[in-house]
């Protein structure tokens, strides 16, 4: 086995998944998170079949669907509540999962960090890495606390804010995209079973996702800055979601001030033209490409990294080769995916463009990922 001993930034979804997939392959992984408490943030999640594959490949997902819902259809419709066009979605994990789960992102990162706990990886919280240095066969890290200690891989998932990333010298940093996403997680109606985006509203973009049997997460695309008006998150949701009807007058109507909400603008990244590694550290995840929400890709696209991540090192061979050969198969798979997205932001923000045609290209690329990663 290439690595015996392995350091991993970042306690997000990377970041656990590739902990867990190196220590059942029976790595000493340390895991460190800048975060002096470790949860999931509570808003709900998307996520596609491919994802869905790689959490079963790891034993967690017949936990999570314990937690969430899994479903095959999506409902592209008009603002108005009527349905534009009815789909089953790609079954990008192949055709024994679901093509799609809604959960709470919460709900998944507590069956992760169990695992975690189970396989005895160890956990330090309030930490990060300062600097490293290459070696021929290994890497010393120096922590925040002053210490520095040698490790056989640094495995660097620390999201698109990464300081990794500034640390190997890349160009590449966040960029905004013009869009901003109100989250809410609230109240269903029985008949809402499967993901619905609806266009020409007053606003980008609207749409759910079922997360469990009475909850979903719901969401608007709007812009990038949150007006300074007055209202509360609950309040300002409800008026972004005013020009849209259907399913979304329930939510509407059912919003609650103490519902969990959050508003962000949408950034986004891709390491295309630079090594994801220096040496022995490599980026991971959101660390190098992070993808608009637009396909619901990026939690796929950062778990399958992760789970890849841990078969190439683990492989008997020269380390430089194997990460070499490990993110030149990775690389195309996610250009599919971020030029996808960004090409829908670009339609959302102008809806007239010629040949504009949001529900194909979502299917075209979900499509191309129902290959093998």
């Amino acid at each position: 086995m290439t690595v015996k001993n392995v350091l991993v930034i970042g306690g997000g979804v990377t970041g656990t998944v590739a902990s867990i997939a190196l220590a059942q392959k029976g790595v000493k992984v340390t895991l460190i998170e800048i975060s002096p408490e470790w949860y999931g943030v509570g808003h709900g999640i998307t996520v596609q079949g491919n994802a869905l594959k790689v959490f079963q490949n790891i034993g967690a997902l017949d936990r999570m669907l314990e937690h969430g819902l899994g479903f095959n259809d999506l409902n592209v419709k008009h603002a108005d509540g009527h349905t534009l066009v009815h789909m089953e979605a790609p079954h990008t994990g192949g055709p024994d999962l679901p093509s799609t789960m809604g959960a709470l992102r919460s709900d998944l990162q507590t069956v992760l960090v169990d695992m975690i706990h189970d396989l005895g990886v160890e956990v330090r919280l309030g930490t990060e890495m300062v600097s490293f240095v290459n070696k021929e066969d290994s890497v010393d890290v120096t922590f925040n606390n002053g210490t520095t200690e040698n490790f056989d891989l640094v495995v660097a998932a620390d999201g698109i804010k990464s300081k990794t990333r500034k640390m190997l010298g890349s160009k590449h940093d966040k960029q905004a995209t013009g869009l901003g996403i109100w989250r809410v997680v609230t109240k269903r109606t029985p008949e809402m079973t499967s993901s619905a985006v609806f266009y020409e509203g007053p606003e980008y973009k609207a749409g759910y996702t079922p997360i469990s049997e009475d909850l979903c997460y719901a969401y608007v695309l709007t812009d990038p800055v949150r007006p300074d008006n007055g209202l509360s998150n609950a309040q300002e949701m409800k008026r972004l979601l005013e020009g849209y009807h259907g399913e979304f007058d329930f939510i509407r109507e059912n919003i609650q001030e103490d519902d969990y909400m959050n508003f962000q603008p949408i950034e986004w990244l891709f390491v295309d033209d630079e090594p994801w590694h220096q040496g022995r550290v490599i980026m991971v995840g959101d660390a190098v490409h992070a993808c608009p929400p637009l396909i619901a890709q990026g939690a796929a696209q950062c778990s399958e990294d992760a789970y890849l991540l841990a078969e190439y090192v683990t492989r008997e061979g020269d380390m430089e080769t194997l990460l070499t050969e490990y993110t030149e198969r990775r690389k195309p798979r996610v250009k599919i995916v971020v030029d996808a997205s960004l090409q829908l932001v670009e339609w959302e923000i102008h809806p007239d463009t010629p040949g504009a045609n949001p529900a194909k290209l979502m299917g075209e690329s979900l499509g191309a990922l129902t290959q093998p990663a």
